[in-house]
């Protein structure tokens, strides 16, 4: 009690502070990165290297309440294949400015609901992509699939054309939770999808679970947890469910008086951490969970783990394009993030240029800043030394930065010459202390709970 008292006081229950999965985070975006910017970032990616591509497809079916995601909901397949015709056009105009000899380290496919399209457009797709950047070696093919919107013919086309992880969300199995949240998916539903998934050879299993939903309890969540662990998958996602009605307006269906206090929050996260560690799962930085045997488990133990804007991940290659609208991209020189209006982003395309229209250029301190907000999120420390050695910090600057860290954290935060560290005990503060190293976030002021 003295513990969750003392994290109480230092703003864990009332500090909304960023997931951190990029740095500057995406509100500090500016006009200042347009199409030129990035076309040039893209043709200033070396021959014969090796790239990750994302693609938005960002329909669904539904709207699940819950969500906060830009997606728009369609009933007809039309409005689908006419964005299928864009992407097409947009991975044209990026071979066409990629050097030779680029490969895919890592390919994702997200939205929305990019299991709402056909099979034969999903393999036009990946036909697509395949063409304009060839999979390298041991490179990785993921789809985010909804067990609701998922059948054979589909399974087939995307195990046809390299799926080798399929990502699944659970959000929670309880009916009466599920209802409020706008997501009825029953646990024979899910459990047919991921028979199906494994039936196709496709080995890694992702799986998202929320914390935080209305009326979860420590034993309703229990019970999901327990349920998603009999389909064993290798990889989860423990998310907190930010309720942010103001900035997405279907969230305004679930009513707030529903919603755990922040303390119940925290003893919600506590009941299925245990539960995943309980059954042999690692902890992966602050909301991860994977089998030991999983490419996020021994990225973790070799200490190169990292993170983006899925989250954490094992993929070390230096550039991220993102294709599709609002798709954002991650360049050694900034960030680039595309039109996020599918008119904007489809007028763009048709007019033989990128839909870029926001970004960040890395100046001063950014890289230096961005790799030690990632090491305290994936790691739970600062290596001084590498700090010095490969991101051109001197000492000066750490000791004040850290310095600011144990300031504001007191015994929270440990520091010595070997950098800083952040005890298990204080981990539930991790994004609040990486907040100290982000010179972009001026106000750090206080809302309401997002943990």
């Amino acid at each position: 009690m003295e513990t969750e008292s003392q994290l109480m006081r230092l703003g864990l229950f009332d500090a909304r502070v960023p997931r951190y999965t990029s740095y500057p985070t995406a509100p500090h975006f500016s006009a200042s990165v347009g199409p030129d910017q990035f076309t040039a970032w893209i043709e200033a990616i070396p021959a014969g290297s090796s790239i990750s591509l994302y693609m938005h497809v960002p329909f669904c079916r539904r709207l699940c309440w819950f969500c906060a995601c830009r997606t728009q909901g369609t009933q007809s397949d039309d409005p689908v294949r006419a964005y299928a015709d864009v992407l097409l056009a947009e991975l044209a105009l990026l071979k066409s400015k990629l050097a030779p000899g680029v490969t895919l380290s890592r390919l994702h496919w997200g939205g929305g609901t990019p299991t709402l399209m056909p099979a034969d457009m999903m393999t036009r797709i990946a036909g697509a992509v395949f063409d304009a950047v060839p999979m390298g070696p041991g490179a990785e093919f993921s789809v985010e699939i909804d067990p609701n919107e998922i059948d054979e013919a589909r399974l087939d086309a995307l195990a046809a054309a390299g799926m080798n992880r399929a990502s699944i969300g659970v959000q929670d199995f309880d009916p009466a939770i599920q209802k409020v949240i706008g997501r009825e998916q029953s646990y024979e539903e899910t459990k047919r999808a991921v028979d199906m998934i494994r039936d196709r050879g496709v080995a890694s299993l992702n799986a998202d679970i929320l914390y935080g939903l209305p009326h979860q309890t420590p034993a309703k969540i229990a019970q999901s947890v327990q349920m998603l662990l009999s389909l064993v998958p290798d990889r989860v996602a423990l998310y907190g469910y930010a309720h942010v009605p103001w900035m997405a307006r279907r969230q305004q269906m679930i009513p707030s008086d529903t919603l755990p206090t922040p303390e119940e929050r925290l003893q919600l996260f506590e009941t299925a951490r245990k539960l995943f560690v309980w059954d042999g799962y690692d902890e992966i930085g602050i909301d991860h969970f994977a089998r030991p045997t999983d490419g996020l488990a021994r990225a973790a133990k070799a200490g190169t783990l990292r993170r983006n804007f899925q989250g954490y991940t094992d993929d070390l290659a230096p550039v991220l394009v993102g294709m599709g609208a609002s798709s954002i991209s991650r360049f050694p020189q900034g960030f680039a993030q595309n039109a996020s209006s599918t008119s904007e982003h489809t007028r763009a395309i048709r007019d033989g240029k990128f839909s870029t229209h926001r970004g960040h250029v890395f100046q001063g301190e950014d890289l230096l800043r961005s790799r030690m907000i990632e090491a305290v999120m994936c790691d739970f420390r600062i290596d001084a030394e590498e700090m010095i050695r490969d991101w051109n910090a001197t000492p000066a600057q750490l000791s004040a930065l850290f310095a600011a860290a144990q300031a504001a954290f007191g015994e929270m935060v440990e520091i010595s010459p070997a950098g800083l560290f952040i005890p298990e005990r204080a981990r539930p503060l991790t994004r609040m202390i990486a907040r100290v190293f982000d010179a972009y976030d001026l106000t750090k002021s206080k809302h309401s709970s997002a943990i």
